[in-house]
């Protein structure tokens, strides 16, 4: 277990560690399929509308499931739109890498009954109430691992080769389903995850951040996958140490897991490292792709 504290790197050496590209590589930015997903949720049947993107050919592929942030808001959340962001679902199938991306109940075109609300309440930059972001992070995976589920069906995915992702809330779900060990799942990459953040009326300090250090070492009891945890210092829904102090309960658990600090991402509030931050995160993302084997024959 190691923790990476400034991971500065460029942008071309994270595209050598990456792993080799496919035979034919995208050039283009490619827009993903939609799709209507029939899953079952929580044992029960659901419509999940999904961001694919899949590589030219037959198969079978890796594959990776992302899982999108959580807007502050109702509307926004009924606004979202392409739950990956295309440059990163790019990323991947330049690689020769699926992409699955569901929009969670609650969100976006499947759309259904907000399960996600932690119970937390920002007044300005006052936080009232006691969330519960077990809870949270809980009823998120439930998505993760049904679309984990519907992939192991079709014929165009390696069931060997599984890599689940996810940005701020999403990352905090990817963490959440790391701790159930799923077959086949090779590693678990958490971008800025976390929830409760307010960054225009509490910059860098976010809602009860103690309740999500329990959370982060409940899970890091259970999880024996091996994880990437990514985080910019001037991000500005949880400031530079509470990443850190969650890190550390989590790999309390004894799992393989590191923690990469990048500098600011310039420009833009570091929560948005995923999207502004690439040369910062693309050669530690490239190395554990590697490690873990992702790519591998």
């Amino acid at each position: 277990m190691r923790v990476g504290l400034f991971y500065l790197a460029a942008g071309l050496l994270g595209l050598a560690l990456a792993g080799p590209l496919p035979a034919q590589p995208v050039t283009e930015q490619v827009l993903p399929e939609v799709a209507r997903l029939s899953l079952l949720i929580d044992g029960k049947p659901s419509e999940v509308v999904a961001d694919i993107y899949k590589p030219a050919g037959a198969g079978p592929f890796p594959l990776v499931i992302f899982s999108h942030g959580r807007a502050g808001s109702s509307v926004g959340r009924s606004r979202l739109r392409n739950p990956i962001a295309v440059g990163h679902g790019n990323y991947w199938l330049r690689q020769g890498v699926a992409v699955v991306a569901p929009e969670r109940p609650g969100y976006g075109e499947t759309g259904g009954a907000d399960v996600e609300d932690s119970g937390g309440r920002w007044q300005d930059a006052r936080c009232s109430g006691n969330p519960d972001f077990t809870r949270t992070a809980e009823h998120a995976r439930r998505t993760v691992l049904a679309t984990y589920e519907w992939a192991l069906q079709q014929p165009w995915v390696r069931k060997d080769r599984i890599l689940i992702e996810g940005q701020s809330v999403g990352g905090m779900a990817t963490v959440a389903t790391a701790a159930l060990n799923l077959p086949g799942v090779v590693g678990a990459v958490n971008f800025s995850g976390g929830a409760g953040g307010n960054p225009h009326g509490s910059p860098g300090k976010s809602c009860v951040p103690d309740n999500l250090t329990e959370t982060y070492r409940q899970f890091g009891r259970q999880a024996r996958v091996p994880s990437l945890w990514l985080y910019a210092q001037n991000d500005q829904y949880w400031g530079p140490q509470m990443p850190q102090v969650w890190f550390e309960a989590y790999r309390a658990g004894g799992s393989d897991t590191e923690l990469v600090m990048t500098g600011p991402v310039d420009g833009y509030d570091g929560h948005q490292l995923l999207l502004h931050g690439g040369p910062m995160w693309s050669a530690p993302l490239g190395a554990f792709v590697k490690k873990v084997g992702l790519l591998a024959p």
